[in-house]
């Protein structure tokens, strides 16, 4: 095996992006649900969820290579009344972090286990993405108030 520091390293990296992320999901969904947006409130809850199930598998990846896992200090998570703001916030924290695991990729490279899960966690981020990004497409084509319409629905489809 190839640089097992690195490899760690870059491990525990993700594991804290996902832990920011999943807070911040959790309690942007908060703030969602208290305006009556039940969608997107479990939407983003769903979210914070998915995130942990990656953040355990990327954390026992860390342990199964004998590496040590750390809780560390994550940045500061903007929470948003604005939900085109957040959006707009989500599709850049994407954008960046979909950037950022794609570098660390060769540090995985000889460990097929650890890179075939983190290529995993890429195409489901990447879906993520491009989810935002139709969801800012509908508010720029329908408008944000028929598009609030159908998350106040709960669904996807047009409810007008």
């Amino acid at each position: 095996m190839a640089d097992k520091t690195a490899e760690i390293q870059a491990l525990q990296l993700v594991v804290t992006g996902l832990s920011s992320q999943s807070f911040g999901h959790r309690i942007q969904g908060l703030v969602f649900g208290s305006k009556g947006l039940a969608a997107l409130a479990d939407k983003y809850a769903a979210h914070a969820e998915e995130e942990m199930v990656w953040l355990e598998k990327f954390a026992n990846r860390i342990l199964d290579l004998g590496g040590e896992v750390k809780i560390e200090a994550t940045p500061e998570v903007q929470v948003y009344d604005d939900i085109v703001e957040y959006l707009k916030r989500e599709k850049q924290i994407s954008e960046d972090g979909i950037a950022q695991v794609t570098e660390l990729m060769p540090a995985l490279a000889a460990d097929f286990v650890a890179y075939e899960d983190m290529k995993a966690y890429l195409i489901d981020e990447d879906a993520d993405l491009q989810e935002t990004n139709q969801d800012l497409e509908l508010i720029e084509l329908i408008g944000i108030q028929n598009w609030l319409v159908q998350k106040l629905a709960g669904s996807g489809e047009a409810t007008v």
